[in-house]
């Protein structure tokens, strides 16, 4: 494997911010071994409890507002309340697609059986084609921030991006008048991203690698022979997958009949577009952030990609939305990375062990607002290049238009 330290004498890897980035050298042994061994056992009984916990949630917030919200005395009301369950109901659905995900680990029972059955209904309910999605999952975590090989937030080349935006004869100059200071194009960039992104990435691996089959080739829930994202032996589970997707939409149809478009829109249409927000939102962030490299192949290692996520907070005022509803997935990704079948509810403790081996290597911003966050990389995180001095090297970081524009 090629050392990811090539380039001019003295010459070093920095990132967007103008941070100086090493390479990490840590290994996996030193990091399983700081890690305790009870934090790798899961529960069954745990898992359930938490899945009991937020169907009961989202059921019991579903019926209040079924049937005391036509009570309420005005219209302007009545829209207020059905607003706030929108916006509930989403986040509590969130943490219910978190622990599907923890079924596809393996993080949620000791039995892989239990693992699947959970996963497989608990995703189907949410339309999302569980062992599709595991399969393509599984490759992610095998190559996270493999500029060739990773399936989801592949970021693009300056090249790539200007000639697939404007075409083959667009240059670099043209396109920085166009994206320097531009607000509204990166928010609503960030809308269409939050409100699709996840939809299209199911459909037609939006994010992922670039192939000249296209679709439905790529999509998630294509199981022909020639998927360009599945083995043959594989093709079963993603029939398996489309046809829990199929069984949800043939009882929303049924629900619709029985209580109306309406409240089917309200009680389960609008909450499921925040689900895919809170998905795309938490997911992008977690990968995307101006101090995080990415690597070719031969310079890329397990530790060094699964090190380059980072860890964040999410909370609204006092309460902690990622503690109490999405269990975690945001403040302790990095650990997810590295060791993905520990359960979330030990992922606190195992976080602070690997924190000790990876030392300034392990990266988080628990000071920035989501949303902040999100929109500040949506306009900033829009290419990777390797520092001027150090190509070859296979390390890459993001880079702005405006920002090498001010540097030329």
């Amino acid at each position: 494997m090629a050392a990811a330290s090539q380039g001019l004498p003295g010459s070093k890897h920095i990132d967007l911010y103008g941070n100086v980035y090493e390479v990490p050298e840590f290994t996996m042994k030193q990091i399983y071994a700081a890690i305790p061994a009870h934090c790798f056992r899961p529960s069954t009984a745990r898992g359930l409890g938490y899945v009991a916990r937020d169907l009961a949630l989202l059921c019991s917030l579903a019926w209040i507002t079924y049937t005391h919200t036509p009570l309420l005395p005005s219209f302007a009301l009545r829209t207020m309340v059905y607003t706030l369950y929108t916006l509930i109901a989403g986040m509590i659905m969130t943490g219910i697609w978190i622990l599907a995900h923890e079924c596809g680990h393996g993080a949620f029972s000791p039995s892989r059986r239990i693992n699947n059955l959970v996963g497989f209904v608990l995703h189907s309910i949410l339309l999302v084609p569980y062992y599709s999605w595991k399969i393509t999952h599984s490759h992610h975590h095998k190559a996270t921030g493999d500029l060739q090989r990773d399936t989801v937030y592949v970021p693009h080349s300056r090249e790539y991006l200007i000639k697939s935006t404007f075409g083959q004869d667009a240059n670099s100059h043209s396109f920085t008048e166009l994206t320097e200071d531009a607000p509204i194009v990166t928010l609503w960039h960030c809308l269409l991203f939050q409100l699709f992104g996840w939809p299209l990435y199911m459909l037609d691996n939006l994010s992922g690698q670039k192939g000249a089959t296209g679709f439905p080739q790529h999509s998630h829930y294509w199981f022909g022979p020639d998927s360009a994202l599945y083995k043959e032996s594989e093709l079963f589970p993603v029939f398996l997958s489309d046809l829990g997707v199929a069984a949800t939409c043939v009882g929303l149809f049924l629900a619709a009949q029985v209580f109306s478009v309406w409240a089917v829109l309200i009680f389960y249409g609008i909450p499921y577009l925040w689900l895919n927000q809170w998905v795309v939102v938490i997911t992008y962030l977690q990968h995307t952030d101006p101090t995080l490299p990415h690597f070719t192949h031969s310079s890329w290692t397990f530790a060094r990609g699964a090190s380059a996520t980072i860890d964040r907070s999410f909370c609204l005022g006092p309460i902690d939305i990622d503690k109490h509803l999405f269990h975690g997935i945001v403040g302790t990704h990095v650990l997810h990375h590295l060791c993905s079948s520990i359960p979330f509810y030990h992922a606190y403790e195992a976080t602070d062990a690997v924190r000790t081996v990876m030392g300034k290597h392990y990266r988080e911003d628990r000071d920035t607002p989501l949303m902040k966050a999100l929109f500040r990389n949506v306009r900033d995180c829009q290419f990777v290049e390797e520092s001027a001095g150090v190509e070859g090297s296979g390390v890459f970081f993001f880079w702005e238009f405006a920002w090498t524009r001010c540097q030329a």
